[in-house]
Parts: C-alpha cells; structure tokens; sequence
C-alpha cells in the first residue's frame, strides 16, 4: 500500500470515498424517513407512494443505491491507499468518476428536452454530483501513477 502522506491524489480520493459515504447515508436515512424523505430527495411521487403503502421496492432500490455508494466509497478510499487495493482500481475510479460526471452533465440536454422537470432539486443534485465527479477526477488523475502499482 502506497504512503499516504506522499500519495498526491490521496486528499481528493478521501474526500470523494466521504461523499459517497454521505450519499449513502442520506439514502438510507430515506428508508427511515418514509415518503415525505423521498419527496424531499427527489425520488418521485410513484417512490413515495410505494413507501407510504408498505411497498418493499423502494427500500430495496433505496438499498442497492446506498450499496453501490458505498462499494464506490470503498474504491476511492483504496485509490488513495487507506484500504488494500481492489480489483481493477484504475478502471473502478475512471467508471465512477464517468457515472457521477454524466449523471450532471446529463442535466443539460434533459431540461433542454423536458424543461418542466428542472426544479430546485434537479439542478441542486446536478451540481452535486458534479462536484463529486470533480473531486474523484482530480483524485484519480493526481493518483494515476500510483494507482498501477
């Protein structure tokens, strides 16, 4: 495992694996929060009703969701040399850092299509995740030497 201290990329891959970690969290916080958490998440009207009615498919999405978060988690926190190294590293920084820049930039050219569904929260979580996608960026090219060995 590489000396963290020297590890360049290291500060933004911790704070990327931290984000993660918080989104995760929030998505499970949703879980216990019930209908009126997911509305004010953006999860959807269908999402919240599911979860008023009892209905186990939002807290099984909500789960696989905070599941992923935290495997993503997982991969930053082993790019920047906290946790032993996993497999394929490089290629799981470049495809989480591909799906946080795409799920904002998507933004774009779905308010251009369909402008009624830009509300606060879409553009809030757009930049959100833009900033995430940023940090595990930065993160990953800073640490892309390091990241091979």
């Amino acid at each position: 495992m590489p000396d963290v201290a020297a590890h360049p990329g290291a500060p933004w891959l911790i704070v990327g694996g931290w984000l993660s970690v918080a989104a995760a969290l929030l998505h499970l916080a949703c879980i216990f929060g019930g209908p009126d958490w997911y509305r004010f998440f953006g999860a959807g009207e269908g999402m919240a009703r599911a979860a008023a009615r009892g209905d186990l498919r939002p807290t099984l999405i909500t789960l696989g969701i905070a599941a992923v978060l935290l495997i993503w988690a997982a991969y930053a926190f082993s790019g920047a040399g906290s946790l032993p190294r996993l497999p394929l590293l490089r290629t799981g920084l470049v495809v989480i850092t591909a799906i946080y820049l795409l799920r904002a930039l998507l933004f774009v050219p779905l308010h251009v299509w369909r402008p009624q569904h830009s509300d606060a929260f879409a553009i809030g979580s757009s930049l959100i995740v833009l900033a995430y996608g940023v940090v595990y960026a930065v993160g990953t090219l800073k640490a892309w030497p390091f990241l091979g060995r």
